[in-house]
């Protein structure tokens, strides 16, 4: 077994928790990033070579892959295709580019592919969702679904998720640290989103024709929903104060007037802002969520589990724990780790995010791995 690329039992007594501190210190020491080709025992190592990629969804017994400058990419029959399923034109900025996909939750069928992604008007960056229809792993058809959301050169957000509702769930950026779009209701900025496949506004939703689910958050990353309906989303903060929200309608998350512990609502404090169920200081750059309801991952089952870019770690979360203090290692030295989820057979996928320009690649990053137990 390659040393540098480690497995945690989420029992096991090797695993090492998460510190959260409430006090600025010094962020946590980067691993050694993973150069193992074959993986091990554990590990498989299903694509190499990557560039900046951000975010995958299953379908049809494929993984689409989006990669930052513009690409989708397919594995196929365990291969990477050579030919993207599709290229947009996207700015070069850090933090924008070709971001979230999901596929409909009736992809076999549709095969609708959706898809974040920043573009360039009147000289402004912008964002928005295009949804593709794809046949044999090539574009037929985009449309747009929602455009017109702020963009920025660092706090895009991306995340895309399709809720248990069969709504599509957006998490938007808050475009500059000195913005207060977050706050602003009639701003597409800071916010989580909630529309139809078609891009139509439900009557559901807080407010009579607004797409704002949910508002003040700075740079969202990852969603999941847990087997009771609760749905969690992580927030990265400027700095420090990395989040994991409970996200209800309506509410109001605080960013940029409150960052974690406020006294807010969440909190018990009766404030005009949600506390965030979990803050991280320092920082750990939190990326994409999944809560695991497989059977591969030993004592997995109901916790979240959470990709991190800077604490350089995929982590499991206990959910059923209060304060979700109790949080174990169960992949660490494969660098920076963007983008987690779930397959239908209950393995766990991984991306990697070396190439990101925030990290030490190795010769085959960036990487898509499968974690079997």
């Amino acid at each position: 077994m390659d040393k540098r690329l480690r497995i945690a039992g989420i029992a096991a007594a090797v695993a090492a928790a998460v510190v959260i501190m409430s006090s600025p210190g010094a962020p946590p020491p980067l691993p050694d990033p993973a150069t193992t080709k074959q993986g091990n025992d554990a590990v498989e190592v299903l694509a190499t070579g990557l560039e900046k990629p951000r975010a995958m969804a299953f379908g049809d017994g494929r993984i689409f892959i989006t990669e930052k400058p513009g690409r989708i990419r397919v594995l196929e029959d365990g291969a990477l295709l050579d030919r993207p399923l599709a290229t947009f034109r996207v700015p070069d900025v850090f933090d924008g580019g070709l971001l979230g996909i999901q596929t409909h939750p009736d992809f076999e069928d549709n095969h609708h592919l959706y898809v974040y992604h920043t573009y360039v008007e009147g000289g402004a960056l912008w964002n928005k969702v295009t949804r593709i229809t794809e046949e044999g792993s090539r574009l037929v058809e985009a449309r747009t679904v929602i455009d017109g959301i702020p963009g920025s050169q660092f706090s895009n957000g991306g995340v895309i998720k399709f809720g248990p509702d069969g709504m599509l769930y957006i998490g938007t950026g808050s475009v500059s640290d000195s913005s207060h779009m977050a706050q602003d209701p009639g701003s597409l900025a800071g916010k989580i989103l909630r529309i139809g496949g078609d891009g139509a506004v439900p009557d559901t939703n807080p407010v009579h024709g607004s797409a704002v689910y949910a508002l003040g958050f700075r740079n969202p990353q990852g969603m999941a929903w847990d087997a009771a309906g609760n749905f969690y989303m992580t927030d990265m903060g400027p700095t420090k104060n990395d989040e994991i929200n409970l996200v209800l309608p309506g509410r109001n998350y605080g960013w940029p007037e409150a960052e974690c512990s406020a006294g807010g609502a969440g909190g018990g404090g009766g404030g005009a802002y949600e506390d965030p169920v979990l803050c991280y200081d320092p920082a750990i750059e939190p990326g994409g969520i999944a809560v695991y309801d497989g059977g591969l991952l030993r004592d997995a089952g109901g916790k979240m589990v959470m990709a991190t870019l800077r604490a350089s770690n995929l982590y499991a979360v206990d959910l059923r724990d209060p304060g979700l203090q109790n949080q174990d290692i169960i992949l660490s030295g494969a660098g920076r780790i963007r983008d987690v989820a779930q397959a239908p057979d209950g393995s766990v996928y991984v991306l990697t995010s070396n190439t990101d320009g925030k990290g030490f690649p190795a010769d085959d990053d960036d990487r898509l791995l499968r974690v079997v137990r």
